[in-house]
């Protein structure tokens, strides 16, 4: 027995499948396939829950988030061993992610939501109020399982809600073990977690029992969540794919930035919504910098997230993987350059080693489609207004990104980008008080901060008379 499945607990039921470690294809320990009856059963308890946490203080919820941080801080050895056995992340990233994880539970039940008085007279008194939605089903991918599921969970359990985790088929493990977790500082039914195939997710967005679904995945299946919302008019939060642009002026420090910008291209082998997955680079610096760009990746460690010093773990899964390799091959059907990397090598696992292309036409699948693997098209441009369209020339808007010392003009670009999160000099910089979504067809509302946490209540306008209509004070 391995230490990371040491850590988990006994999750078998009579009915049990298992996910794949990536890194060599070998099955991860069994856990349950839930069925119609679970769910049902799950959202009874649920819906009894959410009646009295409803009725909690702020501080009474914040305590036992609190405890849940700690206890998750105290665990955070297995639960970075455990993730990177089901998601394939080297050790680093896993820890990194953990460390992410609590200062997000931390940092969201920080947050004061107040009562906002509209109008207050010697007549009347207007409030606008902020009151739990009940049942929140959360629906959470297979790139960041602790992360992501942590700011569903925070949200709903804050505002007073209770929860139901679904996790992704291919990374149950983590999320089982927060959920776990968890039980120990709510109430029965506050938060849950049901782990299974790939019915489970269209019985969780159909039932009638369920207010809202905070999803997080493609932006096709994000269509189908929101579809199947219609029929109960649940409450959704949509949180999906990105192709997001960095564009690196003529005058930034080539040597300084090109760490950063390697880095945020391919951590987590560029399986992460908000990486870079399109750069423009000026003409005027092209060259040199597409050099120093392959250089300083050609640096980055491939190999199973166990080993020292690894950055590039394997692609998550087989069918993501399949997808990488198809995409591979349109380097030789559309007659492109790879300044780097561009074919499979043999291996027991599903590795795609960092692949960069050089200047491919707009056109080119590499460019138009999220490859979810670290696959990085560069292209020169050298009109400002040509680099803004071509940007913002996808159906997506997730997130983007500005490089340059000019901070007027990178200002002036960035003010354009038609994305939900846009960084000057930096990208993929997150913080729990600050929401992130997308734009156009990366989604739908927020995640996070102070309008994240709204997402998850009902507005509520609260009229108070104070005198008759005989001007009479109330008792």
């Amino acid at each position: 027995m391995t230490d990371a499945t040491a850590f988990l607990l006994d999750f078998t039921t009579s009915e049990t499948r298992h996910g794949i470690n990536p890194a060599n294809t070998k099955p991860n320990p069994p856990v349950p396939i839930s069925t119609q009856d679970d769910l049902v059963k799950a959202v009874n308890a649920a819906r009894v829950a959410f009646n009295g946490w409803s009725k909690t203080t702020w501080d009474v919820r914040r305590k036992a988030l609190l405890a849940w941080a700690d206890a998750v801080d105290a665990n955070a050895d297995g639960f970075a061993k455990t993730l990177t056995m089901e998601q394939g992340k080297p050790l680093s990233q896993s820890s990194m992610e953990l460390g992410k994880a609590t200062e997000w539970i931390r940092g969201l039940s920080s947050i004061e939501i107040t009562d906002n008085v509209l109008e207050e007279t010697k007549d009347r008194k207007i409030i606008q109020r902020y009151t739990p939605l009940g049942v929140v089903g959360a629906i959470v991918p297979w790139n960041y399982p602790v992360l992501l599921a942590v700011v569903k969970i925070v949200s709903a359990v804050y505002t007073g809600n209770s929860v139901i985790v679904k996790p992704s088929p291919f990374t149950p493990y983590c999320d089982l073990k927060l959920v776990e977790l968890a039980t120990r500082f709510f109430p029965p039914g506050v938060v849950q977690c049901l782990s299974g195939d790939d019915s489970l997710g269209p019985m969780i967005t159909e039932h009638p029992g369920i207010d809202k679904i905070s999803f997080t995945g493609s932006t096709a299946t994000g269509k189908l969540v929101m579809a199947s919302c219609a029929k109960t008019l649940k409450r959704v939060t949509l949180e999906l794919g990105g192709n997001d642009p960095a564009i690196v002026c003529e005058d930034v420090d080539i040597d300084a930035i090109i760490p950063q910008i390697g880095i945020l291209s391919y951590l987590c082998s560029s399986q992460t919504c908000m990486m870079i997955k399109r750069l423009y680079v000026h003409e005027k610096i092209y060259d040199d910098f597409l050099k120093k760009l392959v250089a300083f990746v050609k640096t980055l460690k491939v190999g199973e997230g166990t080993e020292p010093d690894v950055f590039f773990g394997p692609i998550q899964n087989q069918m993501q993987f399949e997808k990488a390799k198809e995409l591979l091959s349109t380097i030789s059907t559309e007659k492109l350059k790879a300044a780097l990397g561009g074919s499979v090598e043999p291996s027991s696992g599903y590795f795609i080693h960092p692949t960069i292309i050089d200047n491919p036409p707009e056109s080119s699948r590499v460019v138009r489609e999220e490859p979810f693997a670290p696959i990085l098209p560069v292209m020169k441009w050298s009109n400002e207004d040509d680099v803004i369209k071509c940007a913002n020339g996808l159906e997506t808007g997730l997130s983007s990104s500005v490089w340059s010392k000019d901070l007027e003009r990178a200002t002036r670009i960035a003010d354009q980008m038609q994305s939900g999160s846009v960084w000057v000099n930096s990208h993929f910089d997150l913080l729990p008080t600050a929401s992130f979504g997308g734009h156009k067809q990366s989604g739908i509302g927020v995640e996070g901060g102070l309008g994240g946490l709204l997402e998850y209540c009902n507005s509520q306008t609260q009229w108070l008379k104070i005198k008759d209509d005989t001007g009479h004070e109330m008792e």
